[in-house]
């Protein structure tokens, strides 16, 4: 195709102007003009994910004084032949459920998720734990009032799935 030709012709402006685009965000970003003003990630809680104790993850994450509840299902299989990948579901069904904290008892860090809920949403999750070894799942509902719930599960593990 010759180089003046009808199609290569926005073919080449194009370029220009997205180069032209590129390195003006480039020239903004490192003179410091272009920053975000907002942080758009959530707190999250250091201290109940990196607890290497059960105690101190409860406590990181302000469940100690938990009730135990029936509202609170744990679908998780009773047998997993593989610990890096457990599936389980949770649902909540007391009112105003504003976050769930999962935990696996053994874990060598036992906090395992902890998901927020918007107001009225369903507090109803899916995940994949990693297990080092046959334990406990336990699940640690909160509400918009303060309180705290909890149940739990026992799975056996054949293979672990994390290192200690």
């Amino acid at each position: 195709m010759p180089a003046g030709s009808a199609v290569g012709i926005p073919l080449r402006r194009l370029l220009i102007r997205s180069a032209a685009g590129a390195a003006a965000v480039g020239a903004l970003c490192s003179t410091g003009l272009l920053r975000p003003r907002q942080v758009l990630a959530a707190e999250w809680n250091r201290a109940g994910f990196t607890a290497t104790s059960l105690a101190e993850a409860l406590k990181a994450s302000g469940a100690t004084a938990s009730v135990e509840s029936g509202a609170i299902t744990i679908k998780a299989v009773e047998i997993s032949e593989n610990g890096a990948q457990v599936p389980c579901e949770i649902i909540s069904s007391i009112a105003n459920s504003q976050s769930i904290a999962v935990f696996v008892d053994k874990n060598p860090m036992p906090l395992a998720a902890s998901m927020s809920f918007a107001n009225g949403a369903l507090p109803r999750v899916r995940l994949q734990l990693k297990m080092a070894e046959s334990s406990r799942i336990r699940v640690v509902v909160k509400t918009d009032d303060g309180k705290t719930y909890h149940a739990s599960r026992e799975v056996r593990v054949t293979l672990g799935g994390c290192s200690a």
